[in-house]
């Protein structure tokens, strides 16, 4: 492979781990980044500064050998906490007793892939390159170098776009016959929020949560960092009467806090001043097939499948993508055309419905989180799952903590939806669910 020269645009979390898995396949590997170095500056902007990482994350990071130090740096979040407009809690867990999702700082998590990529001899890093074009007849790229003002050009064997939902590598692809892309954003957007440590560094809340202040229409979420503060977003309409737009000084953001997350004011000292010192950013649903041009470019991560961060998934879709590719290699890697064509036409089915289930989720997590019915059919499908482990395993564990394929997730859970709503329907089932005549219901609709 010494004289397989690859590039990977887009020096985040997805190439730079991408770029680390290359590395190990044997590939000589450039890494573009129209940013400066990462690790140099505090360039994460407007966004989100944790994630959570889950198994299909996990397993990509352990593939390239660091799962065990990103787990140092990260925090379990066992389920979801809900507070309600009182103030009172409900506990919702997201798997079984050990299973937990994992808030991990993006900035930490990308400066030590990019530390673990640096190490190998195959690895350049080129920052301050801001991609310009793509010739695909002679797979040479075409950057600027910001800095310089310089116009720069280099060729590859192969081109990995990771550079984002606003990909200036599928940018290029846009312009071939046959591609197929679509954009959508939701009518609500979010801005970054924080719940400060204690004096003693403490949390000054339950830490192995994710926190949801359900309200219907909109939401606040929040989830802990290292040092003792919490990450808060808010998720909000951009316009309308209750919208980003309509509140427009301290007094409007006070107002709002103290009647809709009454529990949260007390926590959140800074709030006049970090809600007007942060951004507003939006989320947008991003689709595009194939996600190869021959075997010279590549689309990976969000550069291919954007979603709405509601399941938890954007980043370990975008890993994921890294480690089906890295295994699909082992097997076609002598014929790189029909192996891109191959990991194009297995992977695109998994974007859309990963896409299409953070789209639902944000639904369940503003709406029904603290609906009385949706819990109650959570009660229910628990219960039936720690009998019959075997006949279901609820959505969100076949997102979270398997690595079932998303599409096949996504119809399992449309039919599992289903039994649920007849299930629902049954008499008197808030009283009488706990009855053997909803196991067997269950049971006669699996089977």
């Amino acid at each position: 492979m010494k004289d397989k020269k690859v590039a990977v645009v887009g020096a985040g979390l997805v190439g730079s781990l991408h770029a680390v898995l290359l590395a190990k396949k044997g590939f000589q590997v450039d890494v573009f980044e129209r940013r400066p170095d990462l690790r140099r500056a505090d360039i994460i902007g407007g966004r989100s500064i944790n994630l959570a990482l889950s198994n299909r994350g996990f397993k990509a990071l352990e593939m390239a050998g660091i799962a065990d130090e990103i787990r140092e740096i990260s925090i379990p979040m066992y389920g979801r906490k809900m507070h309600d407009l009182e103030g009172n809690l409900t506990y919702q867990p997201y798997g079984k007793d050990d299973e937990a999702i994992y808030s991990v700082s993006r900035g930490g998590l990308n400066q030590k892939l990019m530390n673990l990529a640096d190490d190998y001899d195959n690895v350049t890093y080129r920052f301050n390159h801001k991609c310009q074009d793509i010739d695909l007849s002679s797979n040479t790229i075409y950057f600027e170098e910001t800095e310089l003002k310089e116009d720069l050009s280099y060729d590859y064997n192969h081109i990995f776009g990771t550079d984002g939902a606003f990909s200036a590598v599928r940018g290029r692809l846009q312009k071939t016959p046959m591609f197929n892309y679509s954009q959508e954003y939701l009518s609500h957007g979010y801005k970054e929020l924080v719940i400060p440590p204690n004096e003693d560094g403490t949390h000054r809340i339950d830490k192995n949560c994710l926190h949801i202040w359900p309200r219907g229409k909109f939401m606040l979420i929040a989830l802990p960092n290292l040092d003792g503060s919490f990450t808060v977003t808010l998720f909000f309409p951009m316009k309308g009467n209750i919208s980003f737009e309509s509140i427009k000084t301290k007094e409007d953001v006070m107002n709002f806090f103290n009647t809709t997350f009454p529990d949260a004011v007390p926590h959140m000292p800074t709030l006049e001043a970090d809600y007007f010192d942060n951004p507003t950013s939006t989320l947008v649903t991003v689709r595009c097939e194939p996600w190869n041009y021959e075997d010279k470019v590549l689309l990976m991560g969000d550069a291919a499948h954007a979603v709405v961060p509601f399941y938890g998934q954007g980043m370990n879709s975008g890993f994921e993508d890294c480690s089906v590719f890295s295994e699909m290699f082992d097997q076609y890697a002598d014929n790189m055309l029909n192996f891109f064509e191959k990991y194009s036409e297995q992977r695109v089915p998994d974007g859309n419905a990963i896409a299409d289930l953070a789209l639902y989720n944000y639904i369940e997590m503003r709406d029904l989180a603290g609906d009385a019915d949706f819990l109650l059919r959570k009660k229910i499908e628990r219960k039936f799952s720690d009998l019959y482990p075997n006949k279901w395993m609820p959505l969100y564990s076949q997102v979270t903590f398997s690595h079932i394929r998303y599409s096949e997730a996504l119809k399992a859970g449309e039919k599992q939806a289903e039994i649920m709503d007849e299930v629902m329907k049954m008499e008197n089932i808030h009283q009488n669910w706990d009855d053997e005549k909803v196991i067997k219901k269950i049971l006669s609709l699996v089977e």
